[in-house]
């Protein structure tokens, strides 16, 4: 999928900054998506490196793909947002209550991930309840997109299944990603789950 760049609305913030302030002083949109990608491809050669059967996918571990991608970067990476984040009006989880519901998603979903899936269609519901979740949750403040299609390609890894092909999803196709995504504060996965079948 072609990097889709929208700015996110933070209460207080009247800067709308196209690039974030960064370890690496860098102001241009242009060379922070590189160096972005950059970090993103070895943190995700490396996990790939590291994946085994018995990998557990924790909210540590999807700390950890955050901080692995981004921490050459930003002073924040691996770490919940501290600010409150709107996108399209949509409003994601207030930052104070982060905490908690992270550690709710830890222990309600993720901790329940089995390390061995009896078929493809059972992986593919837990990688669209997965995803949906992460993304809804947006935990952190910048890159969760990215850091939520690791984690799926690593649970289609984990299994022997190739990555997912997240890159089919087009700028038309996304607003129903969208709505796939704002469905999991109802606890609705049906809508992730077509789009996770269709790319899988």
């Amino acid at each position: 999928m072609p990097y889709l760049h929208s700015k996110y609305e933070v209460p207080g913030d009247d800067g709308q900054h196209d690039v974030l302030p960064n370890l690496l002083g860098i102001t241009t949109i242009e060379a922070i998506h590189k160096v972005e990608f950059e970090g993103f491809l070895k943190a995700q050669y490396l996990l790939l490196e590291e994946l085994t059967t018995q990998t557990q996918f924790t909210f540590n571990y999807i700390q950890r793909i955050h901080f692995l991608s981004l921490h050459k970067i930003y002073g924040f990476a691996g770490q919940l947002r501290q600010v409150n984040m709107t996108k399209g009006g949509f409003l994601f989880p207030t930052a104070k209550f982060l905490p908690k519901i992270c550690h709710d998603f830890d222990e309600q979903i993720l901790k329940h991930l089995p390390n061995y899936y009896p078929s493809k269609q059972a992986l593919i519901e837990d990688i669209a309840k997965v995803h949906a979740e992460l993304l809804f949750i947006h935990p952190f403040r910048e890159a969760n997109g990215r850091v939520a299609r690791i984690l799926a390609n690593m649970m289609a890894i984990k299994q022997g299944y190739d990555f997912l092909g997240f890159y089919k999803i087009t700028q038309r196709q996304f607003k129903d990603y969208i709505i796939a995504v704002q469905s999991a504060a109802e606890h609705n996965y049906q809508p992730m789950t077509q789009i996770i079948s269709a790319i899988f």
